[in-house]
């Protein structure tokens, strides 16, 4: 019932992109045939509103927020690439970052007092009752504590939840159609991508679960020099409710404002570039949703992001795999680039590791050393897509907040310093980051790991096969178990330790 309600609904929301002129856009912007453009030209003659041309970005955003949270987050992301959309049209998308509707203050007194049990003036000093942001899922108002603190608090709009789920049964329909009418796209793992996004929403509409995201970001950053995590005042937080410390700041893509303050932009690019380093691959786990307005520069240069409702997470493994991936595009060796894609189940057993490595060549040769200004992103997803497309390459799921939160992070960066170089910043992060994976120290951890897992396993094991063979043969006694398991541990655990003296 949920699919067919959803699918009911997508001619409506077919109409308001179309008036709202998207498909005009989509028909300029994506690597479609030529056939297809045409077709969204002409619909997008039918049906485009006349204000959708005279202003793009404004209408387009009016339409996502009639579309529902989910669409809105889709325009955010959208809005840090004016390189793919145009000027116009991202500034008109900026505004669903923080700049929504917002819903009644009296709606906000209600939920505090009732999931803290408390009168407002027994909590705060003072309550601004104007929300300073309102985004797809919550808005922030400014408060002091009865201690002095300034604070800002965090809800959850109201009947968020059914909203949420209502789109997202719409995507994972869509997704569904997708894939059944055209069985090539199920290498993109469509479904999968929207399961992922659902289990994440349910996330993000728990605040508490945003607070133990932001204690770990703040744990795992607490060492670094140029960035700090707001702290969270956990008594005051609940499910639909979140009160973290209040930072005063410049949002990342204020660059009149940040010149003017003193601050070097090469320094904030340097900085939020190797704090986002240091997020994915050492700590394998990031701010997932890195929209200009969740990235504020305190006074002193500080970088400090805020809003922590979606995080991404990544295995050992696959950091290890993106950490050579990234050394060997920087170096250049594209023949290493298509034997990692191979190990990874990404390329196929029948495709052609050298005409890939051309393939990749072609693409990446002539960006590696501009600016990011320079490059023309439109054309490199293009060149992607068709790459991906011609080799048959499986999507990796795991990855996938990990793409979408780079497209953002590029569109920042973009924005804020469009002369870098991002080749040149990552190489030695990158370069740094291997040698330390592969030291004598790491290797021993792991084999440490290694040895306490198997002395924990193997008695199981054996147990288990005693039990078994006790159970053809009840009558047959049992001698030195006990004494022939901690044997066999120990036999284990030296031969291991052999080994890993011989490798080292």
């Amino acid at each position: 019932m949920p699919y067919l309600i959803a699918i009911l609904r997508l001619p409506y929301i077919g109409f308001v992109l179309g008036r709202a002129g998207a498909l005009g856009h989509i028909s300029r912007l994506a690597p479609l045939p030529s056939w297809q453009r045409n077709f969204f030209r002409f619909i997008d003659f039918l049906i485009a509103g006349r204000n959708s041309r005279k202003n793009a970005g404004e209408t387009l955003c009016i339409a996502l927020q009639k579309l529902g949270p989910v669409f809105i987050k889709f325009g955010q992301a959208l809005s840090t690439r004016s390189d793919l959309l145009g000027p116009d049209i991202a500034r008109g998308l900026v505004l669903l970052q923080d700049s929504l509707p917002a819903f009644s203050s009296r709606l906000v007194k209600e939920t505090i007092e009732k999931e803290t049990g408390k009168r407002l003036d027994e909590i705060f000093v003072f309550f601004n009752e104007k929300p300073v942001a309102a985004a797809s899922v919550a808005q922030v108002h400014k408060a002091q504590l009865m201690d002095g603190r300034d604070v800002a608090v965090k809800i959850l709009r109201p009947n968020i939840h059914k909203r949420m789920a209502a789109d997202i049964a719409v995507f994972t329909a869509l997704a569904r159609i997708m894939e059944f009418l055209a069985p090539r796209l199920k290498r993109l793992r469509l479904v999968i991508a929207v399961e992922q996004f659902k289990q994440l929403s349910e996330l993000e509409l728990d605040m508490r679960m945003e607070a133990a995201a932001g204690g770990k970001l703040r744990d795992n950053t607490a060492s670094d020099h140029g960035i700090r995590v707001p702290w969270i005042e956990h008594n005051l937080t609940s499910e639909n409710i979140l009160v973290s410390e209040w930072i005063s700041g410049l949002r990342i893509d204020d660059v009149d404002g940040l010149i003017a303050a003193g601050h070097k932009i090469e320094e904030i690019t340097e900085r939020a570039a190797t704090s986002f380093f240091n997020q994915v691959f050492r700590d394998g786990y990031f701010h997932a949703d890195m929209h200009p307005g969740n990235i504020f520069i305190t006074s002193d240069g500080t970088l400090v992001p805020i809003d922590f409702g979606i995080m991404g997470s990544l295995q050992p493994e696959d950091r290890f795999f993106l950490g050579n991936l990234l050394i060997a595009l920087l170096e250049r060796d594209y023949d290493k680039v298509a034997q990692l894609h191979y190990d990874a189940g990404m390329l196929p057993e029948s495709a052609s590791h050298a005409l890939f490595a051309q393939n990749l060549r072609a693409l990446v040769d002539p960006i590696m050393d501009k600016p990011i200004g320079e490059i023309e992103l439109s054309k490199a997803l293009g060149q992607i897509l068709q790459i991906s497309a011609r080799f048959d390459i499986f999507v990796q799921p795991q990855f996938n907040i990990l793409q979408k939160t780079m497209v953002m992070a590029e569109g920042v960066a973009r924005s804020l310093n469009p002369n870098t170089n991002i080749w040149l910043l990552a190489k030695p992060l990158a370069s740094e980051w291997i040698q330390a994976q592969t030291g004598f120290t790491l290797k021993l951890q792991h084999l440490l790991k290694d040895i306490d897992r198997i002395l924990r396993i193997v008695p199981k094991i054996l147990d288990d096969y005693e039990r078994n063979a006790n159970a053809t043969k009840p009558n047959k006694p049992n001698y030195g178990k006990s004494n022939f398991i901690s044997y066999l541990g120990w036999i284990i655990a030296g031969i291991s330790i052999s080994v890993a003296i011989i490798l080292f």
